[in-house]
């Protein structure tokens, strides 16, 4: 498959996944933020059933969100992909578990270097007061002011925890039940 047809499966899984989950996505930032700024463990009174109804209509943040999700679809599955032909073409390693660990574990990391930066914006933009940033790149503008580039990646850590630990996990039972599948079900059937 072309680099060019990976990137654009990537981009519209990214962009489908959001325009379906966007609510969604809302109602745990605000709740995230409602739990911060309370300073306890416990949630507002009804929880996320109170952040639904502001939550189902036009989302705030949608597009940084979209390419924040398009973005980690593509640096997760051009890069693994990419690395799995680089490791197998030059044979430092065979087609099985740690070919798919080393290649998701780089994906994992480059997604996060990637997305970073759209995910830090997405965050502040949708955690805003209505009226405090104009768009996500008055947002954009108002954190370079603010923080510098450093700002841009403030949390990576935990994020790439969360994807490249998400990333191991998802290619290596990809793979092995992709295996699975071939096994069971042979070519000429």
């Amino acid at each position: 498959t072309s680099l060019a047809a990976r990137l654009l499966a990537g981009c519209t899984t990214g962009a489908v996944a959001v325009a379906c989950a966007q609510p969604t996505d809302v109602v745990k930032v605000r709740l995230q933020a409602s739990r911060a700024l309370s300073g306890s463990a416990q949630s507002a009174p009804g929880g996320a059933v109170n952040c639904i109804p502001t939550a189902t209509a036009l989302c705030p943040g949608t597009l940084p969100n979209i390419a924040r999700n398009v973005i980690i679809n593509c640096g997760e599955l051009v890069t693994y992909d990419l690395l799995k032909e680089v490791l197998l073409r030059a044979q430092l390693m065979t087609d099985s578990v740690p070919c798919h660990f080393v290649a998701a574990f780089g994906a994992g990391f480059c997604a996060t270097v990637v997305a970073s930066p759209v995910d830090v914006v997405k965050t502040r933009y949708m955690n805003a007061s209505p009226g405090q940033y104009r768009n996500a790149l008055s947002c954009l503008l108002a954190l370079l002011v603010q923080d510098g580039p450093a700002g841009l990646y403030k949390g990576f850590v935990p994020s790439f925890l969360r994807l490249g630990s998400w990333n191991v996990v998802m290619f290596v039972s990809y793979e092995q039940l992709q295996r699975a599948v071939a096994l069971a079900w042979p070519a000429g059937d």
